[in-house]
Parts: C-alpha cells; sequence; structure tokens
C-alpha cells in the first residue's frame, strides 16, 4: 500500500509549479533586451506577452477536461514539458533573431504550458483542505502572484550576467528542475480527507457535481466569467500603466514610481492568500461584493487624487483585489458547481484571463489617446466596475444553480 503524501508537501509542489510559470508576470524585464536584440518595436514585443496569456486562457479552457482526466502528477509534467520548451525555444528564437519564432515558443508553446500548470494543481489543493478551500487555492495561486516579483531582480542580474539568450536557457533549466520534483510529488488526496471532513468533501465528489458542460450552461457561470473578466481587464490594464501614470498624475519620480510597481508585485501575491482566507469566512459572494465596492471607491478616487500616498494606496487596494479574484474563484466555483470535475470547470473560466490580457491594456490605449486624460479611462473602468457590483449582487441573492437531471 502506497504511503499517504504530505498535504503540505502537496501544498509546496503546487506554490513550486505556480512560481515556475507566474515568472511570466516578470515579462517588462525581458522586453526591452529583445528590443535592442532583435531591433523590433515595444508593440512588437509586447504581442509576445499577449499571446502567451491568450494561450493560457485558450489551453486551460479546451483541455480542463483532459488535465481531470489525467490527474495532477501526468497534467503537471506536461505543463513543464511544455512551459520549459517554450523558455529553450526562446534562447534558440533569440539566436536566429526571429521574432515570429519568439512568438511561437514563448507565445503559443509557453502560453500552453501555462494554461495546463495554473490549473493542474488547484483541483487538487482544494479536496485536500476540503473545510478551508479559497485557503487552499489561495496557497497555490499565491505562488503565481509572489513568481514576479522573485523572477524580476534574478532575470536582471542574469541578463546583465551571461546575457539573453544563456538567461532563457538558465531559466528553461532550473524551471524544468523545479517544475518536474514538484509534479512528480503531486496525487490526489487520500480517503482520509474524505472521513475528516465528510459533509465537506461530499461536494468535491463526481456524483455531486456538476459536469463542465451542466455548469457552462448555468446563467451564474456566464456571470462569473464576466465577473472574473472584469476584474482582470481593470486591473491588468492599471498594472500596464501604474508607472507612468504615477509620474503624470501625482509627480513621484521615476524612482519612486518603480518601488511603487515593486510593491505591487509583493501585494499581488498578497492579496490572494488574505482574501482567500477571508473568503473562507464570509463566503464568497461577498467577497466579490467586496471586490467590486472597492475598486469603484478607489478608480474614482485615483482619477481625482493629487496625494501622492492616496493615490499609492489606492493602488495596493485595487492590487489586493485584483490578485484575490484569481485566488477566490476556485472556490467558488467548487461552492456552486461541486468540486469533482473544478480542474475542468476553472479552465473554462480561465478563458476570460486569456481575453482579458488584451482587452485590458487595448481598452486603456484606446482611451487615454482619445480622451488624452487618465481621468476619463479610470472612470470608464469605475463604471464597468459599477456593472459588476450589480452582477455579483445579484448572484449572491440567487446564485444557488439546481443540477439537471441526470
Amino acid at each position: 500500500m502506497q504511503k499517504p503524501k504530505n498535504k503540505w508537501l502537496i501544498v509546496a509542489a503546487a506554490i513550486g509549479i505556480h512560481i515556475s510559470i507566474g515568472s511570466v508576470y516578470a515579462w517588462s524585464v525581458l522586453a526591452r533586451p529583445i528590443m535592442a536584440r532583435l531591433g523590433c518595436t515595444l508593440q512588437e514585443v509586447t504581442w509576445i506577452f499577449s499571446i502567451a496569456i491568450l494561450f493560457l486562457g485558450l489551453s486551460a479552457g479546451s483541455l480542463g477536461s483532459f488535465v481531470e482526466r489525467l490527474g495532477p502528477k501526468k497534467s503537471g509534467l506536461i505543463a513543464t514539458a511544455f512551459f520549459t520548451a517554450g523558455l529553450l525555444g526562446s534562447a534558440f528564437a533569440l539566436e536566429r533573431g526571429s521574432l515570429l519564432l519568439l512568438y511561437l515558443f514563448y507565445g503559443v508553446i509557453g502560453g500552453i504550458g501555462l494554461g495546463i500548470g495554473y490549473i493542474a494543481p488547484v483541483s487538487t489543493l482544494v479536496k485536500y483542505f476540503p473545510k478551508n478551500r479559497g485557503l487552499a487555492a489561495g496557497l497555490a495561486i499565491m505562488g503565481f502572484g509572489f513568481a514576479g516579483l522573485i523572477a524580476a531582480p534574478v532575470l536582471q542580474l542574469l541578463i546583465a550576467g551571461v546575457g539573453l539568450t544563456e538567461t532563457f536557457l538558465i531559466m528553461g533549466s532550473v524551471y524544468f528542475l523545479l517544475m518536474l520534483s514538484s509534479s512528480l510529488y503531486l496525487a490526489p488526496p487520500p480517503a482520509a480527507c474524505a472521513e475528516a471532513a465528510p459533509q465537506h468533501f461530499a461536494s468535491l465528489l463526481k456524483d455531486n457535481s456538476f459536469t463542465p458542460a451542466q455548469a457552462v450552461s448555468t446563467w451564474q457561470f456566464v456571470i462569473l466569467w464576466w465577473l472574473f473578466f472584469t476584474n482582470i481587464t481593470c486591473g491588468i490594464a492599471l498594472l500596464a500603466v501604474a508607472s507612468p501614470m504615477a509620474q503624470e498624475l501625482v509627480g513621484l519620480s521615476p524612482l519612486a514610481a518603480a518601488s511603487m510597481v515593486g510593491i505591487v508585485g509583493l501585494l499581488n501575491g498578497l492579496g490572494r492568500i488574505v482574501w482567500s482566507a477571508v473568503s473562507d469566512r464570509i463566503g464568497r459572494p461577498f467577497t466579490y461584493i467586496a471586490f467590486f465596492a472597492l475598486q469603484i471607491a478607489a478608480f474614482l478616487l485615483l482619477a481625482r487624487t493629487k496625494d501622492p500616498l492616496l493615490f499609492q494606496g489606492l493602488i495596493y487596494l485595487i492590487i489586493t483585489c485584483y490578485g484575490g479574484g484569481f485566488a477566490c474563484m476556485p472556490a467558488y466555483l467548487s461552492d456552486l458547481f461541486g468540486g469533482g470535475y473544478l480542474s475542468a470547470i476553472h479552465g473554462r473560466i480561465l478563458t476570460a484571463w486569456g481575453l482579458a490580457g488584451i482587452a485590458g491594456p487595448l481598452l486603456l490605449s484606446l482611451l487615454y489617446e482619445r480622451s488624452k486624460s487618465y481621468a476619463v479611462t479610470l472612470s470608464f473602468f469605475a463604471a464597468a466596475l459599477t456593472l459588476s457590483l450589480l452582477l455579483a449582487l445579484l448572484l449572491k441573492q440567487k446564485g444557488e444553480p439546481q443540477k439537471p437531471a441526470a
């Protein structure tokens, strides 16, 4: 009989995968060196990142059921192969001086690894902690949020010390070892988890859960998808311009603005673990209502304040809600649809991330170019968040979906 896995080492394995793939958040460190190497524009290089996020969403949405069937270990190994092949292939692309190959390797192939790696450990962790689903998902997704904070300075040192191509080779090798060892330890929970929390565990069984097709056909899923899309679109748009906006609106120096961006990375990770723990206490519906209510006020105040400290505090508040939205979503899906097919259903909802990764920066640039005003742009996002607040209230009031008869 196989020895049961230590659930805290399962947590560590999940974080190991997420802290590897989450290095995509350090993309801005790579952008200018790639521009200098290939002689291309910032817009052309930014598409590499956008394609990676798009394929994260597409692969998570289309391969969620596949991940559910394979289980966490095999899925983690596939994610390892795709993600590290994307990094090593990017080194080859740079040697060839090919932007198209970077789109393929970092964007498409690496993006598929991102999507599979993102969903593979989450449903496993939720099943190990049936009484604290929000915290369980938050523990893994916290790693994704913190990854950029850790990777960015390391990448800067590597690029300066050994060069850009060699940096991609080192990244691919290190993340291969970390993801491989993490994936090999992942395993479904033993029966003891069910015995320790029978009432909480019951809804995680497949017989008591919605299938992906049943879940997607409900209006509750549609609203959750929109809430997720709006939260990410507004947050990722803010991330894209936080530094220049701080310099223009409240007169922060470039150094102070860069320091603010560093703290943003820290709070992106902390927000995931704090909000997910809060959601276990107050419930996911109230948590999402809080996200939107707080952000509406924050976006409106950002458009009007001239105080640097208040401005930075509002940015930090929004980013915690942005990170918290990622961390609380798997538990919200489990609450509504059960956990038996969580990887597949979570994958479907992540298509919102793929589209928001393009929509957020694109909307912001279009609105700013036409209005020449961050105030107009921020007010637009506040209006979008207001609609989502109303939908979150509706979901709280009438949110229990009825499972169709078999």
